[in-house]
């Protein structure tokens, strides 16, 4: 169904002020530069701004400071900070788009499983012994839930998410397509015979409030215990998380990462993509890591920006980088330096 809003909706939403007419209608959103009838766009970075004179958006959302230097065709809303106002509208937009409740006659649910009122639980999804939902939670095509899961208020499993038994995943959350949590970790015991005897992973994955998993990222089970990922962390798409790792609070981790059992993170930590991070090691709080870094010790001192393989301060690897360059030439000059002394001492 097409949901429409008029820019006189749009400002009350936002509690902003309107330059043009206010009855302006927007269905869709587009960047200012692709902009078509019936589209909202926004204009926060300068680099944009000539956008704006010719765009064909009908709704561009602007900072309240915003001084046009020409007529603008398309109907702005002043707002404090248009980015901002513009990520709330696509989670309105997200809201009225992907609003589904009722559950799918072709869905199986055990017959001691609970779920809360409104309730969406999409075809084939299958809901283990148990398990309990809370209210507003949304189960699409093809999830598995198992035995003993817990899910909470307003969370989101998109079409394909597996939890295995005893997963716990709090309020808010939204786990795409693909991700699998409370898989077997990596626990294995070398025998004298050069084989490996798999040691029993009996924990679970315990997922705090307002966390987001991205497609294709998997979450092991703790050996015992809990795998922890707090309240507040976002995971990008294709991350491995190992066993007994601990992900604090508002740590936030790029595609193909991938820590190692038992290493702790702290909060608010920043990890690029392809960050590699060994196991059994500290990180400390607001501590960064740029892309394709080597962790192989634990970082002690908060709010550290690492870089390189090992991982070791970042404007210093940053200045390392570009005397490696010179290195080429650095030694050809030492060579010939060398031939002079040489022709020097034979003199």
């Amino acid at each position: 169904m097409k949901v429409e809003f008029s820019a006189a909706q749009i400002a009350a939403m936002l509690g902003g002020k309107i330059d043009g007419d206010p009855e302006t209608k927007v269905s869709n959103v587009a960047r200012i530069e692709d902009g078509a009838p019936g589209m909202l766009s926004f204009l926060a970075n300068p680099k944009y701004i000539h956008y704006i004179y010719e765009t064909k958006s009908s709704i561009v959302l602007v900072n309240a400071d915003f001084v046009p230097a020409a007529p603008v065709k398309a109907t702005m809303i002043r707002v404090p900070d248009a980015y901002e106002a513009f990520a709330q509208l696509l989670a309105v937009y997200q809201e009225y788009t992907n609003n589904k409740v009722g559950v799918s006659e072709l869905a199986y649910i055990s017959d001691d499983a609970e779920y809360g009122e409104n309730c969406y639980i999409g075809e084939f999804a299958f809901i283990g012994n148990r398990v309990r939902m809370g209210k507003n939670v949304k189960v699409y095509p093809q999830v598995y839930v198992g035995d003993d899961a817990v899910i909470g208020d307003d969370t989101v499993l998109y079409p394909g998410v597996k939890l295995y038994a005893m997963t716990h995943v709090g309020k808010n959350c939204i786990i795409h397509s693909g991700a699998v949590l409370g898989a077997d970790g990596f626990g294995f015991a070398p025998q004298p015979d050069g084989t490996y005897k798999k040691v029993p992973q009996i924990g679970n994955v315990f997922v705090g409030d307002n966390v987001e998993i991205g497609a294709n990222t998997t979450i092991d089970r703790s050996t015992m215990e809990s795998t922890k990922i707090h309240n507040g962390v976002k995971l990008d798409n294709l991350i491995q998380i190992a066993h007994n790792v601990e992900l604090g609070e508002n740590t936030a981790i790029a595609a193909q990462s991938g820590i190692a059992g038992s290493t702790h993170v702290g909060r608010n930590c920043v990890i690029a993509g392809q960050v590699g991070i060994s196991g059994h090691i500290q990180i400390a709080d607001r501590t960064t890591f740029g892309p394709q870094s080597g962790v192989m010790g634990s970082v002690r001192e908060p709010g550290k920006t690492l870089m390189g393989y090992p991982a070791y301060d970042y404007k210093t690897y940053l200045k390392d980088t570009v005397r490696q360059r010179h290195v080429a030439e650095l030694e050809t000059r030492i060579a010939e330096l060398e031939k002079k002394l040489e022709t020097l001492l034979s003199k």
